[in-house]
């Protein structure tokens, strides 16, 4: 499969300098690793209190309460200080203001800066991918850029909890690099070359996660939970096969290990926000009391939108955004999916 190539074999021979653009919980935790792994880390972020936090107090009370981050991290708010000289540039900033926030870092990332995407999400408008959006952005060509995805809930991380994940990458030798500057013994990377495969895994399992949230909320069992789950992820490989996406990715470790750990976890974001929708708090109400970004809600509209665009029927994907975005009543929502044609299982 091709995710099972090890990318596991030793620490760079000089430390890499890497710079995480978003002070977040995943950006704070894969900066974390980073530096654990060796690497020279710097965190980027707007927020003057939470750098000076990280840099004074090694801790990001407002992102990860309770952790404390390795003492070489650093954090500023200056981006061209921050990006001066490095190797490698992490973004891990919300998927939606990905554009407007790297174009204008655009001349401050360093020629042939390997870039790194950390989000998950397909852009409103364009339908555009993340590594599509990042390419663009920045004026760089797809080949630096590289997608880290997979079973990857950053507090547990963060908790040095054991995990995998997936380096995809065009380029063999920028996909190396970033398999070899984040691996540690708790955080196991394996390349894949399906760029494609792994960022529709990453996008679309935050709409099933919330569909399974919608659910739970609602007072479903597991026998729901798991209709949701698989049919989810069928959904998924209907569409990346028809984006030219490699078959085998989709039950590896981006595909049906980072699904299995959204929709099941009280840490993911996109099933909490879920779980509020169901039990009936409206779309504005449940965003506050779920207290970040849950980058399904605005996928689920962009990713329907994609689906479109090639002709791929998403039922699931479908209904979540017609829950959160036409007023679709919650009620309404498993029986629209019950009450669809009679067909043999399958793609």
């Amino acid at each position: 499969m091709p995710d099972a190539t090890n990318a596991t074999a030793g620490q760079p021979d000089a430390p890499v300098r890497a710079v995480v653009l978003g002070s977040g919980a995943w950006g704070t935790t894969f900066a974390m690793v980073l530096a654990d792994a060796g690497c020279d880390v710097t965190i980027w972020g707007r927020s003057q209190q939470v750098c000076d936090q990280i840099e004074r107090e090694h801790r990001n009370s407002r992102n990860l309460p309770g952790i404390r981050l390795p003492e070489a991290i650093r954090a500023t708010t200056d981006a061209a200080e921050a990006l001066a000289g490095a190797d490698l540039v992490v973004v891990a900033i919300p998927s939606q203001s990905a554009r407007e926030t790297l174009t204008a870092l655009r001349d401050d990332v360093p020629d042939g800066a390997v870039v790194v995407s950390l989000m998950k999400g397909v852009e409103l408008d364009t339908d555009r991918r993340m590594s599509e959006v990042v390419s663009e952005a920045l004026g760089i060509d797809e080949s630096r850029v590289v997608v880290v995805s997979g079973p990857n809930l950053a507090r547990e991380i963060a908790e040095r909890q054991p995990t995998a994940t997936v380096v995809a990458g065009t380029d063999p030798g920028a996909t190396a690099l970033v398999a070899r500057a984040c691996s540690t013994p708790y955080f196991r990377p394996y390349t894949n070359a399906d760029v494609v495969g792994v960022e529709l895994c990453g996008a679309v399992k935050n709409v099933i996660a919330v569909a399974v949230g919608i659910a739970q909320g609602c007072g479903y069992g597991l026998n729901t939970t798991a209709t949701v789950i698989t049919r989810g992820l069928v959904e998924i490989t209907r569409l990346g096969l028809a984006l030219g996406a490699n078959v085998e990715t989709f039950p590896g470790l981006a595909g049906m290990g980072d699904l299995m750990a959204t929709c099941a976890s009280p840490l993911s974001r996109n099933h909490t926000l879920g779980k509020h929708i169901g039990a009936g708090l409206t779309l504005d109400e449940a965003i506050a009391a779920t207290g970040g970004t849950a980058e399904g809600v605005k996928s689920s509209r962009s990713v329907l939108e994609l689906a479109h665009a090639h002709g791929v029927e998403m039922p699931i994907t479908a209904a979540v955004a017609a829950v959160l975005h036409e007023g679709m009543p919650v009620e309404e929502m498993a029986m629209s999916l019950l009450a669809r044609p009679k067909r043999a299982e399958g793609l």
